[in-house]
């Protein structure tokens, strides 16, 4: 605990998102005079505002000026902020140091920390263990990039207890002592690339997880993948491995139709694949690695098992919405990228009328080419990155514009026949057209409801 580092500190706060306003209250408390700034308009962040003036803390809208640097002892950068612009170069220039909300918050708590990072599966993974560890009653919280800011739980979790966070390369950008028990690295495909210059510096945000750990320390990386395992020389951290594809040791693995861990020497078997509840190859991977993370904690394989049979996944990832007339609509708003679009395509039945589209993050669409063709029989493009993603899938299938995701939903539906599965797997940020992923969510499972309503049709939900 470093509650020295914060009180009577003046500390300037970039971003008024949920970890900024979390991170202003909960620095405010510690006794530091704080200041948020934000390059939104006032009229957009009317919520955020309220909390701050019920905090009475300082702020300003509509770009940051020079009060975020005047006489401050650290800058607390929020996610998705990027390093070059003028502020933070003139704060660089000045000498002030910038952190991470994440590296901030971990200054104020001595419970044990397991991270998660990875291009897919964080959600996912980290929801799974949480749901795990109140199997097996535990002390625990989970946050990060994920529900609540790790500002917003950090004082709720003793020392005895554990923190589970979800990590994205945005977080760990700004970390300097940041240090997990468990830092577990799910996979590496591109991602973000239209904030990260080339993959090699994406890579190295990622590889910040584990930079701090110890020999006392685990690192859990996926043997089948070929960017976690350039984790597995790095760092001083013990290294346990998770595969679907081959036996591991230390780790979790499959064989003849079970998942076993084999730790300190000794292997136990956990619960048949085919009873799994999260289905596709991806979310097998995700609950081995959540059975090596458990494996390292010491939760029984009872408690794993029980979980692993009765957790059918997040909102959002793969989320039955309802069978309209025999369609089935299914809502995987939380495929922000390529790949995760890729896993969707082989994990829901053909034939597939494929929604698809955003705010392009720098991914190759053309790795679909195959799963496309076999398996989508139409595919239905909105927003900015409409015209990338018909360049390099035009030609294998059918291709429709549409305005709006409503308007994506109706013209689904008639392109559809019994049997058929309408399903949102965008492969791009929300950001043109909404939100966030959540928000482009519950947006198309409300159409897919008022269709069913409006041609009188069997739901079933």
């Amino acid at each position: 605990m470093r509650k020295d580092r914060i009180t009577g500190k003046k500390i300037s706060i970039l971003g008024m998102a949920r970890s900024g306003v979390s991170c202003a209250i909960l620095l405010q408390r510690m006794g530091a005079e704080v200041f948020v700034s934000d390059v939104k308009k006032r009229e957009l962040l009317s919520p955020q505002i309220n909390q701050l003036e019920n905090s009475d803390i300082e702020f300003e809208t509509g770009g940051h000026t020079s009060q975020v640097i005047q006489n401050k002892d650290f800058l607390v950068v929020s996610p998705g902020i990027p390093s070059d612009i003028p502020i933070l170069i003139q704060a660089e220039n000045l000498g002030i140091p910038r952190f991470s909300e994440i590296e901030v918050a971990y200054w104020l708590t001595d419970s044990k920390i397991v991270g998660i990072t990875g291009s897919n599966g964080k959600t996912t993974t980290v929801t799974l263990l949480g749901e795990i560890l109140k199997e097996d009653k535990r002390e625990f919280q989970v946050g990060g990039n994920i529900g609540i800011p790790f500002s917003g739980i950090v004082e709720k979790v003793s020392p005895e207890g554990i923190i589970l966070l979800e990590l994205s390369s945005f977080q760990l950008e700004w970390i300097e002592e940041f240090r997990p028990y468990i830092a577990s690295v799910l996979n590496i495909t591109p991602d973000h690339l239209d904030r990260h210059p080339d993959m090699k510096s994406y890579v190295e945000a990622k590889l910040r997880i584990q930079e701090n750990q110890t020999e006392d320390d685990f690192a859990v990386l996926n043997a089948d993948d070929e960017g976690s395992l350039k984790f597995a020389t790095s760092g001083k951290s013990k290294k346990v491995f998770f595969s679907t594809k081959t036996e591991t040791e230390p780790g979790a693995f499959i064989r003849e139709g079970k998942l076993f861990t084999r730790l300190s020497g000794k292997e136990t078997e956990i619960v048949e694949v085919k009873e799994i509840g999260i289905k596709g190859p991806h979310n097998l991977s995700n609950a081995c690695a959540a059975c090596a993370i458990c494996g390292i904690l010491g939760v029984s394989a009872e408690s794993l098992r029980k979980t692993l049979t009765s957790f059918t996944g997040v909102e959002h990832r793969l989320e039955p919405v309802a069978t309209v007339s025999g369609v089935s609509f299914i809502n995987d708003s939380k495929a922000t990228n390529v790949d995760s679009v890729w896993y969707a395509l082989q994990s829901v039945t053909p034939p597939i009328i494929l929604i698809a589209g955003g705010k392009d993050k720098g991914g190759d669409f053309t790795r679909l080419r195959e799963l496309v063709h076999k398996n989508v029989k139409a595919l239905i493009l909105l927003g900015e990155a409409e015209e990338i993603i018909k360049t390099a899938l035009g030609d294998t299938t059918a291709v429709y514009h549409s305005d709006t995701l409503e308007e994506a939903v109706e013209l689904s539906y008639k392109k559809a026949s019994p049997q058929d599965t309408v399903l949102l797997s965008p492969g791009c940020a929300s950001f043109d057209m909404f939100r966030d992923y959540q928000h482009r969510g519950q947006v198309f499972k409300s159409s897919v409801r008022n269709l069913g309503q409006k041609r009188n049709a069997t739901i079933f939900i």
